[in-house]
């Protein structure tokens, strides 16, 4: 019998316990340690879940097989590379960092190791999600020609003022796209193919006193493959209306989920598709009250569960997982280029790191 995985949690803040239950149930999984630079949520992880309580420089003394990146966004690079350096195979919370040359790094180090590194998008494992995907492999939907994204959503100014880090563009990367939208981004580039240009608009309308980042923002895709894409991102709506995705194909047909209210699963809310047209709306029971991040992750726990297990089994196998290093920098690709227009004003391409970083 294999022995068991040794698995770590490093940054024991709210989405990290998502990460340590998932290891906690998974059979063939021991989750030997939680770091922090708080001992204090590193103890409340390790109380829940198992594992010690450890200082992040102890943390590769208990020997872990693959750790968890659950840090803040700025952090992430050196929390890979550490990994990388000690021949752990590394989960990254999204997005993979702040910075393109970081990425290029992380990815670089990992490879140079003969270390996996996966990043954490795991609506990718809604099976909505993949049912949009399957229709664009079977030829359902043809080539994809447009797409719409909308991310309404609702953050108060506690949400920036209880971890300051998201409340500036250098911790955040960003504010309401780098934070929240970049979930959709990813599955827009998932769908759609390579972005290769941007026209991108920031503001911020409700949040101004607690961020110096954008709260809301508007933008147009162009595609490699001729596609085009709408984007529209905010966290100033009360009550938020959560997020969707469409996606029309060469054959005329359009296919798309909803995630309402945020954090729950997606449905598909539109399949028009001859012959098997039907429609629907996440509304159909009213608005709800607004829901708080804990609740959200909670929700979204699952499909957390379902990525990690599938990275889980990818070290296992030596291969691939379901969302690479690589993967994930085309999504930052187009959150830079994205970020690049609406402080230059005019439109602007997307970086071609998809092709800088040998496969």
């Amino acid at each position: 019998m294999t022995r068991p995985l040794r698995a770590a949690v490093i940054g024991c803040g709210a989405v990290a316990a998502n990460h340590a239950a998932a290891y906690h149930e998974l059979p063939g999984v021991e989750l030997v340690a939680c770091a922090d630079l708080d001992p204090a949520r590193a103890s409340a992880l390790a109380d829940r879940f198992g594992g010690r309580a450890v200082a992040a420089d102890d943390l590769y003394d208990h020997a872990p097989d693959l750790v968890s990146v659950c840090t803040p966004h700025p952090a992430h690079e050196a929390a890979v590379l550490r990994a990388a350096a000690h021949g752990v195979h590394v989960l990254c919370e999204k997005p993979i960092a702040n910075e393109l040359d970081a990425a290029r790094r992380m990815v670089r180090a990992c490879d140079d190791a003969g270390v996996r590194l996966g990043v954490l998008f795991q609506r990718r494992f809604w099976p909505a999600a993949r049912r949009i995907r399957t229709a664009l492999d079977d030829g359902t939907l043809g080539r994809p020609l447009l797409a719409d994204v909308a991310v309404l959503l609702h953050r108060d100014t506690d949400y920036y003022r209880a971890d300051p880090w998201r409340s500036t563009r250098a911790g955040g990367g960003g504010g309401v796209l780098s934070t929240q939208a970049v979930h959709y981004l990813d599955l827009l580039q998932w769908y759609m193919g390579v972005p290769v240009e941007v026209s991108c608009t920031h503001a911020t309308f409700a949040h101004g006193d607690a961020t110096e980042a954008e709260d809301t923002s508007v933008a147009t895709v162009r595609f490699a493959g001729g596609g085009l894409a709408t984007l529209s991102a905010s966290t100033a709506l009360t009550p938020g209306l959560g997020c969707r995705i469409r996606v029309t194909g060469s054959t005329g047909a359009t296919v798309g989920l909803s995630e309402y209210p945020e954090g729950s699963e997606a449905g598909l809310d539109v399949w028009a598709v001859p012959g098997a047209a039907r429609a629907g709306t996440p509304y159909g029971q009213g608005l709800v009250a607004d829901v708080g991040l804990a609740r959200i992750n909670g929700d979204l726990a699952p499909f957390h569960a379902l990525q990690i297990a599938e990275f889980v089994t990818a070290v296992r196998d030596d291969r691939d997982p379901a969302v690479t290093g690589r993967e994930a920098t085309r999504s930052l690709a187009l959150l830079t280029a994205l970020h690049a227009s609406a402080a230059s004003g005019r439109p602007e391409p997307v970086p071609t790191v998809h092709e800088e970083i040998p496969a």
